[in-house]
């Protein structure tokens, strides 16, 4: 008898930050090793000019700061950054203003009569200039991008061989790639009060009492697990973009055709990862709208829908009890 043997499986180790620098020496990288060479010769320089004039134990209480300082920032990390890269953050940080308001110029200064307390705000500079009708978003270095939403897939619960078949049309899409694309995974907070309503409302016209009862009690089951937990959805954008190289041509017109490319690219991404079992979808200006939102302000209520600016805005009135 012969039994089908199952191949082993794939592994393969990938480093939690795949931006990690390349280690030179020493299990330091470049940036590392230049900054304990800068703190080195600071040192070594201090000790040449001073080691005369005063005593070792002064010395020692001057150099040994120099040094730790020089290796905490070599080798120390806050929030993912290491400590130089944080440090320059937090001056840009300092040093930038602090008040921002959407100028797509620049802030107009007061009158010369009129007499200004503090600073002006900064304009407020996004990346995102404009979403287009299709779903395309202008980009403020004059770029389109398009945003795709996928589903994600249970990877451990499948077979080796079916494991094996994923990895191989998932590479294959990523060779067929001609521009870079952004794969963006992020969390989001989960709330059940709609799904909970609904299946409140629904359950009376079931046709059996029975199935009433048990969709009560879901119903009943969801709303304390939306009270008592954290909730969290996992939501997974891929981000393709195109920007026009040729300056010929207007630039409504280039923009056009930089927004037909990456959109056909889309659609091709759309399906290659649908032969995955992967749900996608281009999403329209009105996700796309919803998604930078949320991305811009997590945690927060955004109500879905927005007007064009030549469409009419209406409201129904709701009838109260």
């Amino acid at each position: 008898m012969k039994h089908d043997v199952e191949p082993p499986p794939l592994l393969a180790r990938i480093p939690a930050d795949i931006n990690t620098p390349d280690k030179i020496a020493y299990g330091l990288n470049l940036r590392q090793l230049l900054i304990v060479a800068l703190t080195g010769g600071i040192a070594a320089a201090v000790y040449y000019l001073f080691h005369q004039l005063l005593p070792v134990v002064i010395l020692t209480a001057i150099l040994l700061p120099i040094i730790a300082l020089g290796i905490a920032i070599a080798l120390g990390k806050r929030d993912g950054l290491s400590l130089d890269r944080f440090a320059l953050a937090a001056l840009l940080h300092g040093r930038a203003s602090k008040r921002l308001v959407a100028a797509p110029d620049a802030v107009t200064g007061p009158p010369r009569w009129c007499r200004l307390r503090g600073k002006l705000p900064a304009p407020l500079r996004l990346p995102v200039k404009a979403i287009r009708t299709d779903g395309a978003l202008e980009l403020a270095d004059g770029g389109v991008a398009v945003l795709v939403g996928t589903g994600t897939l249970s990877f451990h619960l499948r077979t080796t061989s079916e494991q094996a078949a994923l990895v191989g049309g998932f590479g294959r899409w990523l060779n067929s790639l001609e521009a870079p694309v952004q794969v963006l995974a992020r969390a989001r907070q989960a709330d059940l009060t709609d799904l909970v309503e609904t299946i409140e409302a629904r359950s009376d016209a079931l046709p059996h009492p029975a199935l009433a009862n048990a969709a009560r009690e879901h119903a009943a089951y969801l709303a304390d697990l939306n009270t008592s937990r954290e909730l969290l959805t996992r939501q997974v954008l891929v981000v393709l973009r195109d920007h026009p190289t040729s300056s010929r041509g207007h630039r409504a017109v280039r923009r056009d055709a930089s927004a037909a490319a990456v959109l056909r690219r889309a659609a091709e991404a759309e399906r290659a990862l649908a032969a995955l079992g992967v749900t996608t979808r281009v999403l329209d200006a009105n996700e796309a709208t919803q998604a930078l939102t949320e991305c811009l302000d997590p945690g927060a209520a955004h109500p879905a829908g927005h007007a064009l600016p030549d469409e009419l805005i209406t409201a129904s009135p709701r009838s109260t009890l």
